[in-house]
């Protein structure tokens, strides 16, 4: 699969992105995956080239670029349990500085690169989001409801907040098909009760799935949390979902 980086201009400046799509030219419906917390990484490069082979152009980009490029921060090969503290220590701050405001100046950027590119089909595109990266995709897809046909989340975080612009509370003008794979104990039966009443008001179709014998982080392999069955599941419920909503794209 062709991949690159390269650089989306932002209202904030320019947003290093990794890029790839399948080798057989033409057009492709645009994915865009938000990354989890760790960012940009070779276990992010390597989801993309999978969405890529099948047939789709995938662009991820670096939440951090305000602070620099991709690795924004050093990472070890592997996040294991016994250094994943200190890593999640010295990422807070840029978390905390990725504000609602930011999140959708930069998906609106992300998005009209993705309508910009000439390998990209003109249809409807599909937001995915690992960790935080779900909240960004819910984001995106409830702020251009005529743009986005699917959204995704794994393992999410931050749907279900109690601020007054928390992502469930925005789904009334939701048009996007959803799925969301979650850990054991990464929303509460609470919250996952208030999120599928927010999609039962909104009329769009979901699933709400609990993955067994998970843990937060499940589908990245370069984490202690890492789960083999439950990756394929994601892998089982992403693609029917991106092929039944940007077939025709």
């Amino acid at each position: 699969m062709p991949t690159k980086t390269l650089q989306i201009p932002t209202a904030d400046g320019q947003a290093d992105a990794f890029v790839t799509c399948p080798d057989s030219g033409g057009r492709h419906p645009g994915v865009l995956v938000y990354p989890d917390a760790f960012g940009v990484r070779p276990e992010l490069e390597e989801k993309a080239r999978e969405l890529a082979g099948h047939g789709y152009y995938v662009l991820v980009p670096n939440l951090y670029y305000r602070q620099g490029p991709a690795p924004v921060i050093e990472l070890p090969d592997h996040i294991g349990e016994e250094i994943r503290p200190a890593v999640i220590a010295q990422l807070m701050p840029l978390v905390e500085a990725h504000t609602t405001e930011r999140v959708l100046r930069d998906a609106d950027a992300y998005l009209r690169f993705l309508a910009a590119q000439p390998e990209v089909s003109a249809g409807p595109v599909a937001t995915i989001g690992y960790c935080l990266g779900a909240a960004l995709a819910m984001r995106t897809a409830t702020a251009h409801p005529g743009q986005v046909a699917a959204v995704a989340g794994f393992h999410p975080g931050f749907l279900v907040t109690d601020a007054p612009d928390s992502p469930h509370r925005l789904v009334s003008g939701l048009t996007a098909q959803v799925h969301l794979g979650c850990a054991e104990g990464d929303l509460t039966p609470e919250a996952i009760s208030e999120l599928n009443k927010a999609f039962d008001a909104a009329g769009v179709g979901y699933t709400t799935e609990i993955y067994p014998d998970t843990i937060h982080g499940f589908t990245m392999s370069d984490t202690d949390a890492f789960s083999p069955s439950a990756l394929q599941r994601h892998w089982d419920r992403l693609l029917p979902l991106l092929d039944r909503t940007l077939a025709n794209s």
